[in-house]
């Protein structure tokens, strides 16, 4: 499998305004980009770090997937993102070894295509294939 680097590490946050100030007051992070994804009803926020980025995620409701996610293990890690050339590919190869998928095809993330592989399959730790859109 061509994983060509970790493109971000997610993390899960009550308050995105307070989150985001303390990565940059502390940490000296900017934010490059920050948007709500409705269907995934959320908001984030990418703050780049050299090659990578952190992503910082809030729910914008109390029904949505990290909402739940929020509520039963509080903040911290979310996912780590791998970026590849390939996202079918990917996926392809992941169900051959019968690797356990969240998602049977692509979904539309922030910067790209991507999938979830289950935490299950990665001892505990939601990880996330993504394709970026081309720039």
């Amino acid at each position: 499998m061509d994983i060509t680097r970790i493109n971000h590490v997610a993390i899960v946050v009550h308050d995105l305004d307070a989150a985001i100030r303390t990565y940059q007051d502390q940490l000296g992070l900017t934010v490059s980009k920050r948007l709500v994804m409705p269907e995934q009803e959320v908001e984030i926020a990418f703050l780049p770090a050299g090659e990578s980025a952190i992503e910082l995620i809030s729910p914008i409701t109390e029904t949505s997937g990290v909402a739940k996610y929020l509520a039963k293990r509080g903040e911290g890690l979310h996912h780590i993102c791998l970026e590849v050339p390939d996202v079918n590919a990917s996926l392809e190869e992941l169900a051959a070894r019968d690797v356990q998928l969240i998602h049977e095809e692509p979904i539309r993330a922030a910067e790209g295509m991507g999938f979830f592989v289950h935490p299950k399959a990665a001892h505990g730790v939601l990880i996330e294939f993504l394709e970026p859109f081309s720039s």
